[in-house]
């Protein structure tokens, strides 16, 4: 029985409406702090969710993301980000929001109530049992998540569920159910605050994670974003020039050489390999970096070994 903590009334925000703006501020933020606990406790499905998505990615999947309201807009303002930073074929990383895009600029919430508009967007997509839905809903009883969840329950596909209140329906039809309780809002009901915060930290946590393990990071560097100004082929070149032992010249001989590829640009100027053994080990290595240079090391150890 899903307990409604995101309906309760918060009993130390009953005298904000008497506040000054200071003193609301204040309890605004320490209200705040209940998020981090709330999301902490949630880690270890956080952890699966994203163990599940590296896994189904790795055979072909793509990700789908549905929520109403402030929970849709969460979705789609953490995906559209993923493809400047990974380098992720948009095709591979959907978010819908209820009512459509237009609901990201207009309150559009009454589509929340739809069971339908979800179900064809999916239809629309092929979504199918090689697939992962993620649904994100504060209440986790949101009819439009719903629909989605169950629509990738007959479809046999893997999916994960983000909501805010205890043994929700959300958690009962999906494979991962992550619940950030967080406590009542400091304005009954209004989960654009603290639930909204708690899901925008787990939908992070999920694509991020999910991001590194893909091998799209080095150390914390982000060695697969897209280079589309100049601003972004400077960071790279900096990048190799804090990374290895090359100067700003030669970084940008090698960015020209690899044709602005920072991931065999930085396996190149560690291992003094050709661009063909970079492409080679990066490839044998799954497009983890690090991976690849420890290959092509110990490869070159065995031939003098040898």
């Amino acid at each position: 029985m899903c307990k409604t903590v995101t309906e309760a009334t918060n009993q130390n925000s009953l005298s904000i409406d008497e506040m000054e703006a200071l003193d609301i501020v204040h309890l605004m933020l320490e209200e705040d702090r209940n998020i981090l606990e709330g999301v902490k406790k949630s880690l270890t499905a956080i952890a699966k969710a994203v163990e599940l998505i590296v896994d189904k990615w790795q055979h072909g999947a793509r990700v789908f993301v549905a929520g109403a309201g402030t929970s849709g807009r969460i979705g789609v303002l953490d995906a559209v980000e993923l493809g400047p930073t990974f380098s992720i074929d948009p095709d591979r990383w959907i978010a819908f929001v209820a009512g459509g895009k237009n609901a990201m600029w207009e309150p559009l919430e009454q589509h929340e109530d739809s069971d339908s508009d979800i179900v064809q967007e999916l239809q629309q997509h092929h979504f199918n049992e090689n697939d992962v839905l993620i649904a994100i809903s504060a209440s986790g009883t949101t009819p439009y998540s719903l629909a989605a969840l169950t629509y990738a329950k007959e479809k046999q596909a893997s999916s994960i569920s983000i909501s805010c209140n205890n043994q929700t329906i959300s958690s009962e039809l999906s494979d991962v159910g992550i619940e950030l309780v967080v406590g009542p809002e400091v304005i009954r009901g209004s989960t654009r605050l603290k639930a909204g915060t708690a899901q925008k930290l787990a939908i992070n946590m999920i694509s991020t994670a999910t991001m590194i393990k893909l091998g799209k990071v080095y150390q914390n560097e982000m060695v697969d974003m897209q280079l589309i100004n100049k601003k972004l082929v400077k960071r790279a070149e900096t990048m190799l020039t804090q990374l290895t032992n090359l100067d700003e010249q030669e970084a940008q001989a090698l960015m020209n050489e690899t044709n602005n590829d920072v991931k065999l640009s930085l396996i190149i100027a560690k291992t003094g390999c050709t661009k063909q053994e970079a492409e080679k080990y990066l490839t044998k290595a799954n497009s983890h970096v690090k991976k690849a240079i420890h290959l092509y090391e110990m490869h070159s150890e065995k031939d003098i070994n040898d």
